[in-house]
């Protein structure tokens, strides 16, 4: 009876490494929304920092968290790094590069609680009476990150916050 248990654990336990291993070495989580507003009314809420406080779902998750800004708090340069919760973690972002008022690309480095050098970029798109923003995160996909992207889906969690960012980005623009 052990023995069957232990070999069904075993094979288990490989079906994941070896399911892992077929995942590819990047990832990307995306979420997107129609926003009716301009695009200038918008692209000043996601290229300055010290907005991000009324529409960011990791603000929300954390009220007490330490924040420090350096250099200018919008535009190429402008950096935010945060020490929170277990919900947000410790990190830093950078923007790298603006693009009045379509586009703004983000360096995202994670300290804890897992380290990660990601790529976040907000694409502003305008269609008649709306825009379209996108909010992109890209990066690295190490082994033992697959490995646990078999059990938790990473891109439910972060496209959730992803989700609700957007949601509250869209009634702030709106109003």
């Amino acid at each position: 009876m052990w023995e069957i248990v232990i070999i069904a654990v075993v094979v288990l336990i490989a079906a994941v490494l070896i399911f892992a291993a077929t995942k590819p070495d990047a990832f990307q989580v995306q979420r997107a929304t129609a926003i009716g507003s301009a695009p200038d009314k918008i692209f000043p809420l996601i290229n300055d920092f010290k907005n991000w406080g009324a529409w960011s779902p990791y603000e929300k998750k954390d009220p007490a968290m330490k924040r420090v800004f350096s250099g200018e708090t919008s535009g190429t340069g402008a950096v935010y790094e945060w020490d929170g919760n277990n919900q947000v973690g410790k990190g830093r972002i950078e923007i790298i590069d603006t693009s009045a008022p379509a586009r703004v690309t983000i360096k995202l480095d994670m300290i804890k609680p897992m380290e990660g050098h990601n790529k976040v970029v907000f694409d502003l798109q305008s269609q008649a009476q709306t825009t379209t923003v996108t909010w992109t995160m890209t990066g690295p996909y190490p082994y033992i990150n697959r490995v646990f992207g078999t059990i938790f889906n990473m891109d439910k969690m972060i496209g959730g916050s992803f989700d609700k960012g957007l949601a509250d980005l869209k009634a702030l623009a709106e109003t």
